[in-house]
């Protein structure tokens, strides 16, 4: 598995860095699969320059016949070179295992404010590819961040799981849920939910979170038999 980490990638007028993930899963798929884009939460803080809520993003990959992460690594550079929107600051980072320390740098992220020399240096001492491509390279920071987050499989939001269709909308059957490996919990009662017929709304997009290694959409009862999605970050 090699990890992937942006960040930084877009505006507030232009298409957001999950639809780049998503471009850049496609670019890659004819030598490798993709596991999953997850969207990860930073620091939201006025001090911190970002395009909405200062998100970065994850993407896992399996290489298939002929991936390397050599390759990988050029196909996402040039899809983001390719793909740049002027007023961002893409930062790209992969890396084919995650120490404990980018782990630890990922949490600070989350709770203070991160340079990028910090970055850099953390980058350049645990031998993971981290690059900016454009304007104040500020992406590198969030880019680091998420490989260790999602290397914790327990932390984001699930844009894109495997190679289901981002299909889903609305109500759906707890079964349908299931079948495309989403656990769904109720919050109020903290136990699973696991009668098939049962509906939930999942809202425009199904957008489980990853807890403990598991895609789970966090419910609450709105009438017998039916719920509703809750969004956390």
């Amino acid at each position: 598995m090699i990890y992937v980490g942006i960040d930084d990638t877009d505006t507030l007028e232009t298409r957001g860095t999950n639809q780049l993930a998503k471009q850049l899963v496609r670019l890659a798929s004819p030598w490798f699969r993709a596991r999953s884009i997850v969207r990860h939460q930073l620091l939201f803080d006025r001090r911190v320059p970002y395009t909405s809520k200062n998100g970065s993003a994850s993407l896992l990959f399996d290489p298939l016949k002929g991936g390397t992460t050599e390759r990988l690594i050029d196909i996402l550079r040039q899809g983001m070179l390719d793909d740049f929107i002027p007023g961002s600051d893409p930062g790209l980072c992969v890396a084919e295992r995650v120490d404990e320390q980018i782990v630890r740098y990922a949490h600070e992220c989350q709770r203070r404010l991160v340079e990028q020399d910090e970055a850099r240096d953390l980058a350049r001492s645990t031998g993971v590819y981290l690059e900016g491509l454009g304007g104040t390279n500020q992406g590198i920071i969030g880019s680091l961040a998420a490989i260790g987050l999602i290397s914790t499989g327990d932390d984001g939001r699930v844009v894109q799981m495997g190679d289901w269709p981002d299909d889903l909308s609305g109500p759906v059957r707890v079964a349908e849920l299931q079948r495309r490996g989403v656990a769904v919990w109720d919050e109020v009662a903290q136990q699973p939910v696991t009668d098939d017929d049962d509906m939930v709304d999942v809202g425009k997009h199904l957008r489980p979170n990853l807890r403990r290694h598991t895609y789970t959409l966090f419910v609450r009862p709105i009438a017998p038999y039916e719920w509703q999605a809750q969004k956390h970050v």
